[in-house]
């Protein structure tokens, strides 16, 4: 189970009241990610050995606009 304690978020969160960034919770075989601008909306679950590999792939990829 997910509790508000679980949640960290990035210490690269931004200025202000620091929610321009995605939490995430280690949940032993997964790990959870939610925006933190609206943490009651969908969280993402990734398989934990699948997690490290998914944020080399963003550090690679250039950001885009939509």
């Amino acid at each position: 189970m997910i509790t508000p304690t679980s949640w960290k978020k990035s210490s690269f969160s931004g200025g202000g009241e620091g929610n321009d960034c995605v939490e995430v919770a280690d949940l032993d075989t997964h790990i959870a990610v939610r925006d933190s601008k609206a943490p009651a909306r969908a969280t993402l679950a990734f398989l934990a050995s699948s997690f490290v590999p998914f944020i080399e792939a963003l550090k690679d990829t250039p950001p885009t606009r939509l």
